[in-house]
Parts: structure tokens; sequence; C-alpha cells
């Protein structure tokens, strides 16, 4: 009989207190809009399948299967699948609270790494994550926390990247209501006192709150809303402007054609024209 023992030397142990807040599998369809947004907290997105573009402070930059992009605190983001691709664009997206990455200790709103040589490293503690959050056994959300500890640092041994711990702002439940209100009511007449009414805050703390959790004021992010919806409508129906601008909010089609130029540089049949 012959055994191989190997001990491990007493060192201090280094954790990572991180919080995995969710875990999303996705599937880019042609019925997802997608609208350029902030969080409060870092989110790491795995493409399982297929290649798209992401949207990262109004540049874009191609992405494929197996690469890793992770998504610093307050950074503006959408992704996109890749524009005539017959394949499905899929992803895993992690949303981690209380770290941002470093590159060579300078920060970096972005990173992207190409982890093809460590895929079934990195899709086996994946899998392991998902299996757990959709089975909840026992004592699930704790093994959740340790294996994105570990995936953590495989992802630093992969990418020599530098990891620094932030401490977790508190986002308020309000914040997070008025936010998921907008994105539903956007085509509705919302003004910043029917949102002060709605969660009983003073418009000065509303707003300052809210500017803060996605850097945006409320009524400038209910704007954005309906540009990305506007833009989704022209690129993809022959709807007159006029019924694009009551259908997404605006109470004038002047108003909106004026917004719209404002918004993006170009009046809304320029853009559809260039769609």
């Amino acid at each position: 009989m012959s055994s191989l023992n190997y001990r491990l030397k007493k060192t201090e142990l280094k954790r990572i207190d991180a919080r995995l807040l969710y875990i999303t599998e996705s599937t880019f369809g042609p019925d997802w809009l997608s609208i350029p947004h902030t969080h409060h907290f870092a989110e790491l997105f795995f493409i399982t399948k297929g290649k798209g573009q992401f949207m990262i402070d109004n540049e874009l930059y191609d992405i494929k299967k197996n690469d890793l992009i992770v998504i610093n605190p307050n950074v503006l983001h959408t992704e996109y699948a890749a524009k005539g691709s017959q394949d499905s664009f899929e992803y895993v997206v992690f949303g981690v609270n209380g770290l941002q990455f470093l590159d060579e200790s300078a920060f970096q709103t972005f990173l992207i790494y190409d982890f093809k040589n460590q895929r079934e490293l990195i899709m086996n503690y994946i899998q392991l994550l998902l299996n757990e959050v959709k089975m909840k056994d026992e004592n699930f959300t704790s093994i959740c926390q340790n294996l994105l500890e570990a995936l953590l640092l495989l992802i630093l041994r992969g990418t020599k990247v530098d990891l620094k711990i932030e401490p977790s702002k508190k986002i308020t439940q309000e914040c997070r209501f008025i936010e998921q209100y907008i994105s539903t009511h956007y085509r509705e007449d919302i003004t910043l006192e029917d949102l002060s009414n709605l969660t009983y805050l003073n418009k000065y703390y509303l707003v300052h709150s809210f500017k803060e959790y996605t850097g945006y004021s409320p009524i400038n992010f209910l704007i954005n809303v309906r540009i990305q919806e506007a833009k989704h409508l022209l690129s993809t129906t022959d709807y007159p402007i006029s019924k694009i601008a009551m259908q997404v909010g605006f109470s004038s089609h002047s108003y909106f054609c004026q917004i719209f130029k404002k918004e993006t540089g170009q009046s809304p049949l320029q853009y559809r024209k260039m769609s």
C-alpha cells in the first residue's frame, strides 16, 4: 500500500467579505429591451454561448463565448446580441456587493478576460452555484458564499487582478421601488410629486438618494427609459414618429423630438434612417 500526504502550511486565511446578491441565467432574444443602467454593486458576466457586445460608458466592446466581463459598481452599461448573428447569446450574471476590481492597482470601470483555457473549471463552480440557488437545500446560502469566494480567487489567479474590498452602500427599498415603478409605468405621466407621494419621502431626499443609487435623478431616469424604448420602436417598427412619441409617454410630438435630439444628438427620423 502507498499513500501521499499533502499538508497545508499554517497561514492566516484572508477572506473576501463580499456578498452574493443574485445569480441570473439569461438568453438574449429579439424581444429583449436593453436599457443602459448602473448598480451600486459589481456584476460578473460569464458568456456561455454565442457572441455579442457590451455598451460601457457609451462605448461598444465585442464579447464572445468564454469571456468574463466584470462591471465595477456605478458604471453605466448594458448588453446586446451581435447584429445579424443566428446563434443565441447566453450568459450567467452574478451580482456581488462589497467589492470592486482593480487592474494593476488602478481603478477600471470594467475588465474583459478570455477564460477559454479555464472554461471547464470555471463552469464547474458556476454550475454548483446554480444548483444551490435552484434547490435551496439546508445551508445553501452559506455554501453559495463559500463557492463565490472560491470563484473570485480563481478569477484572481487567472487574471492577476488585485481585488479591493469596498464598503457596501445602503440602498433603500424606496429607491428600488421607484426604479421598478418607472420601468413599468414610463408610458404614464409621472412627476416628482407622484414619486414623493408613493414613497412618503421628501422630494429633495428622494432625488439625492435615487441619484446616488442609479446615477440619474428620477426624472432623468424616466426620460432615459422612454428614449431607449423609442430607439427600439424606431429601429424595429414603421410606426409614425408621433405614435411612438405617445406610446413611450411624451405629451407631444414636438417635445419628444426636442428631447430625443438632446439625448442622442439626432432627430428621431435621422436615428431611424441610420438604424
